[in-house]
């Protein structure tokens, strides 16, 4: 017998693992990795199972081979596939009457449902984590039995003093935060004063808008004025409609209630007892249906005398969601957003706005000897993949340079420079030495530490944030050495800092009510006339240092008479795809006008409301 790999990505061996996995009644689940046995004499696939990162999926064995330990061959060539690319500890989701069989094979039983169970072999697990959390409630407890000792021991005799010292309960939330809103804050705030101690177990699964590090630290920042909160590790162990699978469930509609029961069962058997947790808090949910059977599960299956069920705090009539404001941020409407979360969690926000801008410019296709979706423009040295890795290297650094306007109405200027460059480094790293966002980064840094300072102040006007810029921009020197200064000193142009130090007059007074405008009446082609509207103004040194002063002033020429002549049907796009393979032939890349309009998407967010 023989081990083979198909590649579900390539319809035809995508199509044999569907139908050996129908022959033997499952469907299939998103894998990374499949590998079939096959029999040598027949070429018959007698065997398969797959991967997803750590989790083994879609085991199958044929009929009439079930009695010969193949499942033992094929999980073990898993499981050594998985060792391979660095997992050491894996997991599977099977029906439960395949536990013995998995036991077998080493697999221990994490959760269990009417109609699934959760195993996993290997080093660590579950039982590493577990074992953590209950160092960690073990600690706490014998600081609080020191403290309530030295209390006895000073002979405290106050009734009231005494009635306080009597231990309550140890209570837990289990969160998303995705972002840490008011909403979250107040289920804390709530919590905590019915406990001795309260836990927060925040989400691991990287599934979300904000990664598990943003969230977990927008979290301990929220919460820690609250003395008997406690932020704690999550695990990988959350079982969601991400990575549940449901190719061995014969109804699909099982799954929400399987990987919900799943979900609470691990939280029985092993987050309860290692915190010491018992009752668990979670808030009321009005409006979304898979919340509200969560609660409901949560409700039946931990026991009413281990759940509390606080509502949710309100604004404006309505419950505030995690969910809210992400549709906010997405919306581009800051100022909303802001409204629903503690002053902790704004810089981040500002943070995945400056990213959303970046991306949303690069998203943009067809552009004109730009870097899209389509192809690579005029640059030999850059693509799509490169360019969405530089905005996630540069990611952190932008919520770094929010916090710096948030925290200082006056920030320093060394602060500034000194998050900057480890930012241009990050995106050196990433980027293999390519300069993808350097311009972008001065720009859009700058903003975001001058929209902190505006979020702290609470101060939307438009005049505020150019001035704001302004000052920031005055305190950097004139560059040298760089392709824009080149281009600059050789013809009398307006660079990046120049512009910065204005406080961008053209994009408040012309290119933002441009692309507003557009935006307002549902142009789908708004961020493409926008960087139009951007190059006929720019003095664009990225134009100059590749070809020349005069190739420039014909780039606005032209982007003028794109925007004054050319209907908005499909002509349009069709003259953006003439125009970007005349620039490739010429080596034209309007990449300023590019930085100009990531920077107007990005402040877009302080005049968009509801």
């Amino acid at each position: 017998m023989n081990i083979l790999e198909l590649h579900p990505t390539i319809p035809r061996q995508r199509r044999q693992i569907e139908t050996f996995l129908q022959a033997n009644g499952l469907r299939y689940d998103d894998v990374d990795y499949y590998a079939a046995l096959v029999d040598e004499s027949s070429d018959e696939m007698i065997a398969g199972g797959g991967l997803k990162g750590c989790v083994i999926k879609c085991v199958a064995v044929a009929d009439g081979h079930k009695g010969e330990a193949v499942a033992n061959v094929i999980v073990s060539h898993l499981l050594a596939k998985a060792n391979e690319d660095g997992y050491q500890c894996v997991k599977l989701y099977t029906k439960p009457h395949n536990r013995q069989l998995f036991e077998s094979l080493s697999f221990r039983l994490i959760a269990e449902a009417p109609n699934a169970i959760l195993m996993e072999t290997g080093v660590g697990g579950i039982e590493k984590w577990s074992y953590e959390l209950r160092v960690t409630n073990d600690e706490l407890r014998i600081r609080s039995d020191e403290l309530r000792i030295k209390s006895d021991e000073l002979g405290v005799a106050n009734d009231e003093l005494r009635i306080k010292s009597v231990r309550k309960p140890i209570g837990a939330i289990v969160m998303n935060a995705n972002p840490f809103t008011l909403g979250h804050r107040f289920l804390v705030e709530q919590s905590s004063e019915l406990v001795e101690r309260l836990y927060v177990v925040v989400v691991r699964e990287d599934c979300s808008m904000f990664s598990y590090s943003e969230r977990k630290a927008m979290v301990i920042q929220g919460v820690r004025d609250i003395g008997n909160v406690v932020v704690v590790d999550g695990s990988d162990y959350a079982v969601s409609a991400a990575t549940f699978p449901t190719y061995f469930l014969k109804q699909i509609s099982d799954a929400t209630d399987t990987q919900i029961t799943l979900d609470l069962d691990i939280y029985r058997r092993r987050i309860a007892p290692a915190l010491g947790a018992t009752i668990r808090f979670f808030g009321s949910e009005p409006t979304d249906p898979l919340t509200r059977r969560y609660n409901e599960l949560m409700h039946q299956q931990l026991g009413e005398d281990h759940v509390h069920e606080i509502q949710r705090k309100q604004q404006d009539g309505s419950p505030i969601s995690a969910s809210r404001v992400r549709k906010a941020m997405l919306e581009g409407r800051l100022w909303d957003a802001i409204q629903m979360v503690p002053p902790t969690t704004i810089p981040y926000i500002i943070g995945h706005l400056a990213s959303m801008a970046l991306q949303a410019e690069l998203d943009t296709t067809p552009k004109p000897g730009l870097v899209d979706r389509n192809d690579n423009g005029a640059h030999r040295d850059m693509d799509y993949a490169l360019m969405h890795r530089s905005i996630q290297a540069l990611h952190p650094y932008f919520v770094r340079l929010a916090q710096i306007g948030f925290d200082n109405p006056q920030p320093r200027h060394d602060e500034i420079q000194q998050v900057g460059i480890e930012a241009e480094q990050a995106m050196f790293n990433a980027t293999g030495g390519v300069n993808t966002h350097k311009g972008a980064l001065f720009s859009i840094g700058l903003a975001a530490v001058a929209l902190g300072g505006m979020a702290c102040s609470n101060n939307a006007q438009l005049h505020s944030l150019s001035n704001s810029i302004a000052s920031l921009a005055s305190l950097f020197p004139d560059t040298s050495g760089t392709h824009g200064s080149k281009a600059k000193a050789n013809n009398k142009l307006k660079g990046a800092l120049d512009n910065a130090r204005e406080g961008y007059p053209q994009l408040f007074k012309a290119w933002l009510p441009f692309y507003l405008d557009r935006l307002a009446k549902g142009d789908r082609y708004a961020l493409h006339k926008t960087l139009l509207r951007i190059m006929c103004d720019l003095d664009d040194t990225n134009i100059v240092y590749r070809t020349s002063m005069e190739t420039m002033q014909e780039v606005q020429t032209e982007a003028r008479r794109m925007l004054e002549h050319i209907p908005e049907t499909t002509h349009f796009e069709a003259a953006l795809l003439a125009m970007n393979t005349d620039y490739i032939r010429r080596n034209i890349s309007p990449g300023g006008s590019a930085d100009m309009l990531s920077l107007v998407v990005f402040l877009s967010n302080v005049v968009r409301k509801q």
